[in-house]
């Protein structure tokens, strides 16, 4: 059975001789404010990765990712709020179902919600949540992976930590909408000539990791932004190099920056209002403490949440 966890104690550091100015992200949390606001939802969930044949792990990652984020400073101009964690049983789909409800809640009582993972089956709730909170707008929907992998495999078996994006594409064919979907971080060599093919057939943008960089992503998105209402944004730790992400179900040889990552960030939040679009919606993928080493992957997710939240609410 999947039940919702809110027995995490947000707890660290405290500057009391500094006042407000010494506030880090425990101190804030709860600070819930209903027209400006971040939520943190957890998905403690593997079992897409077992299901793809991965290291498992990742459903420890949530609260670990907590770890991390409750020393960093803060700086955004926002509440803050924490929902728990769905935890998954042994079903996966139901699992999905349980946190996709729940993200469609706190997508209605927030500004902006950041999904902890768990593994990428993460994305198919997260989308699932985005249309439900979304409801008979009938907004057009975009979704910018940073990821290695595609994740486009064929879920005709079974759906795992691969299949997200493909179970996205073909519920957008079954409701005949368009499929906007861009993966930045692609490693050649993780991907087969299946995915790749499969991607050609859906007009899935994207960019090897090789060819990551500010200038070629900013071209490549610009088309899908202008078509789009919302923006869904997720973040695979396994695009990153393995010396900086080791905890991770497939860790990369080669990845991309995580300045890259961390400037489009930036680059996202500020272009909604050129482009006409909503971004409030972000997950992070695949934290595995099983094989961190030092923390190294939980800071990096840290930090990568803590950049979204200030490019999204800054303090002027």
């Amino acid at each position: 059975m999947t039940t919702l966890d809110k027995t995490y104690h947000w707890q660290g550091r405290e500057d009391t001789e500094e006042g407000q100015n010494g506030l880090r992200w425990h101190q804030v949390m709860d600070n819930h404010q209903r027209t400006n606001s971040c939520s943190l939802l957890g998905f403690e969930c593997d079992l897409g990765v077992a299901a793809n044949k991965g290291r498992v792990g990742a459903a420890k990652g949530p609260n670990v990712i907590r770890n991390a984020l409750a020393n960093l400073a803060w700086h955004a101009d926002c509440g803050l709020s924490d929902v728990g964690n769905i935890v998954a049983a042994t079903h996966l789909a139901d699992a999905q179902t349980q946190y996709a409800q729940q993200i469609a809640k706190s997508l209605g009582e927030n500004s902006f919600v950041i999904g902890l993972g768990g593994g990428h089956e993460i994305a198919w709730g997260s989308y699932q949540g985005l249309v439900q909170h979304l409801a008979a707008n009938n907004n057009k929907v975009g979704i910018i992976n940073f990821d290695a992998h595609f994740d486009l495999r064929n879920p005709a078996q079974i759906t795992s930590s691969g299949t997200p994006f493909r179970q996205v594409s073909e519920y957008c064919q079954a409701q005949n909408l368009p499929f906007h979907y861009t993966c930045l971080g692609v490693a050649e060599s993780s991907n087969t000539s299946a995915l790749f093919a499969y991607a050609k057939q859906t007009q899935t943008r994207y960019l090897l990791d090789i060819d990551c960089n500010l200038n070629a992503a900013k071209q490549l998105l610009e088309s899908m932004l202008t078509e789009i209402d919302e923006l869904y944004v997720t973040v695979c730790l396994d695009a990153f190099p393995a010396s900086v992400a080791p905890g991770v179900s497939a860790p990369s040889a080669l990845g991309i920056p995580v300045e890259f990552v961390i400037n489009m960030l930036h680059w996202i939040a500020q272009s909604q209002s050129a482009f006409h679009y909503n971004w409030q919606l972000t997950d992070i993928a695949e934290m595995n403490p099983n094989y961190d080493i030092d923390n190294r992957t939980a800071k990096l997710a840290a930090r990568l949440i803590y950049e979204a939240v200030n490019a999204k609410f800054a303090k002027l």
